[in-house]
């Protein structure tokens, strides 16, 4: 068994076998302690690597079966045990590498099991099974940033890039609250209400009285590219440089059927974002707002016309985007998992591509376009490599809009 724990810094050692056992721990005030046994015996001579972010560090242990690799930043740091270091006839069960957190004041244990070489290889089907969750998983976090922000674009033709700053506000004002003493259930619901604060005072001191002086839809979007960079680094000087974990990270996972396995963070997820989107579609099909919401994204001068107050349905939109978005931060906190200043902007590009997708302006269309993104994205790691699956997403939104330029769900518009 391997054993992964905090550890008092200590001077770097050679273990005899031409490696050192003890790396970096004086450079670092964190470092992680990685114990080999098998059968309770400790085994000398295997290299172990961290990596995370660029720092890459490695060590092999000594004849205590113990590893100690010092660390520069408390971000997650992936651990790896070189099978190929092993005594014959030993292998590690269960993932290599994994990922270790830092909680609160030291790395998260986490255990690598040693047992016989006995190497089985998952099927392409167990494994596109299980991609298919989790993209499915991914997407339904991503529907709800996109429904927000496209109901912002529908209703007042605003390309909000500060968007990725409401995610952010989300998860950094769980934390907040959560590090006040409150439970982490309580902590998200006030994080979801302040979110959405957070869009009524965003609309009502800024958006509305540029409106009202008829500034033009590009200076406005400049505005939000502003916020965005001024947001991004308030949230640093608050928060930090480096990530930061809620309670409740990875944990056990239930075997749900056949290859599918989802721990209790990701079950939660995904009925929580069923019923917020099952509840949004209730709100705009069934109730009055919901209507007026969707006649002043049709048109906003003919529902002003017909005597909706568009401002007040304006309002109301920035309300529940801002909600939603933060819900999303708090999700996509669990998803990554950390909380991380510039965390929003890593999915602004797949929320775009989401709404763009779906149809511009369309809700229901955001929602389309997040699972197919979604999903997209964790699939395609079957055939590229996962730095890069993002890249996979885009390509194909450029080839339906190619062939569907109003998107999945869009109307098509005549121009001239």
């Amino acid at each position: 068994m391997v054993i992964l724990q905090a550890a008092v810094p200590a001077s770097a050692q050679d273990d005899g076998s031409g490696g050192e056992s003890q790396v970096n721990v004086e450079e670092y005030d964190q470092n992680v302690t990685v114990n080999i046994r098998n059968s309770n015996q400790p085994v000398p001579d295997v290299r172990v690597v961290v990596t995370g972010g660029d720092y890459e560090a490695e060590a092999v242990s000594d004849e205590r079966g113990q590893v100690r690799i010092g660390v520069p930043t408390q971000d997650p740091y992936e651990v790896l045990v070189d099978e190929e270091t092993l005594p014959e006839g030993v292998t590690v069960e269960g993932d290599n590498p994994i990922t270790v957190a830092y909680g609160s004041q030291f790395f998260a244990p986490a255990n690598f099991f040693l047992g016989e070489d006995v190497r089985e290889t998952a099927s392409f089907l167990s494994q596109f099974v299980e991609r298919l969750f989790n993209g499915l998983n991914f997407g339904l976090m991503l529907a709800l940033a996109s429904i927000g922000l496209s109901l912002i674009f529908g209703t007042t033709g605003l390309t909000n890039f500060a968007h990725a700053e409401m995610v952010t506000f989300g998860a950094v004002a769980a934390l907040l609250v959560w590090q006040l003493g409150l439970p982490i259930l309580v902590a998200i619901a006030v994080a979801v209400i302040a979110s959405g604060a957070f869009g009524w005072f965003f609309d009502a001191a800024l958006w509305r009285p540029l409106r009202r002086r008829g500034i033009g839809l590009v200076q406005m979007m400049i505005l939000t590219i502003g916020f965005s960079l001024v947001g991004r680094y308030v949230f640093l000087i608050i928060i930090g440089g480096g990530t930061t974990q809620l309670p409740g990270v990875g944990g056990t996972k239930h075997q749900i059927f056949g290859p599918v396995a989802l721990s209790t963070v990701d079950i939660i997820s995904m009925v929580l974002s069923l019923l917020v989107l099952l509840g949004v579609s209730y709100w705009l099909l069934r109730t009055r707002i919901g209507k007026a919401t969707r006649a002043v994204a049709d048109n906003r001068q003919l529902a002003a016309a017909s005597g909706i107050d568009v401002e007040r349905v304006t309002r109301i939109v920035w309300v529940i985007g801002g909600s939603l978005a933060g819900l999303s931060g708090v999700l996509w906190a669990y998803f990554r998992p950390g909380i991380k200043w510039d965390m929003g902007v890593q999915i602004l590009l797949l929320i775009f591509a989401a709404v763009v997708l779906g149809g511009l302006g369309t809700a229901f269309g955001a929602l389309v376009g997040s699972l197919v993104i979604g999903i997209l994205v964790e699939v395609s790691t079957l055939w590229i490599p996962s730095d890069i699956k993002y890249v996979g997403a885009l390509g194909v939104l450029i080839l339906v809009l190619l062939v569907r330029p109003q998107g999945l769900l869009g109307r098509r518009e005549r121009v001239g």
